[in-house]
């Protein structure tokens, strides 16, 4: 799963003087994750990793608190502790919140970009979500879910 990878690369590129993007898929791949440079650069970028001096002078990489990625860890948080459900019906996804939070959730799901849903609309505690297709509203689902763990 994505954010149990974007996690595990927080973990590894604070704990690890990691210089390279070789180096971090290897750590990766160590622990059973299937990646590929392209996927590590991607991920790399989303997680808005940068570059600082490490303890033998080298480049590594490092977690920047100014990144777009501190603001998704907030909404990832939105999305654990407020998401009740999610549903569907045709090409709406109907996602149902604690009260008061639908808004909150909406500027969550907004932030991941997810390009299969067209817009979503937010009340009180439910957010209906339009996606482009009925066929994609599955994968949609699943990438929701996979924020919501």
């Amino acid at each position: 799963m994505k954010s149990d990878r974007h996690n595990r690369i927080i973990e590894l590129v604070t704990e690890n003087d990691i210089e390279t993007q070789e180096e971090l898929a290897g750590y990766l791949k160590a622990e059973g994750y299937d990646v590929t440079q392209a996927t590590i650069s991607r991920d790399i970028r989303k997680l808005g990793l940068t570059k600082i001096p490490g303890s033998s002078g080298k480049p590594k990489y490092a977690v920047s608190e100014n990144s777009a990625d501190a603001a998704d860890r907030k909404y990832i948080h939105a999305l654990k502790d407020a998401v009740l459900s999610v549903d569907s019906a045709e090409n709406i996804i109907v996602i149902k919140t604690v009260s008061g939070m639908a808004m909150a959730v909406a500027a969550a799901v907004d932030a991941l970009e997810i390009e299969e849903i067209a817009g979503s609309i937010a009340g009180d505690d439910t957010i209906m979500c339009a996606v482009k297709t009925k066929a994609l509203v599955e994968g949609v689902i699943d990438s929701i879910s996979e924020y919501i763990g």
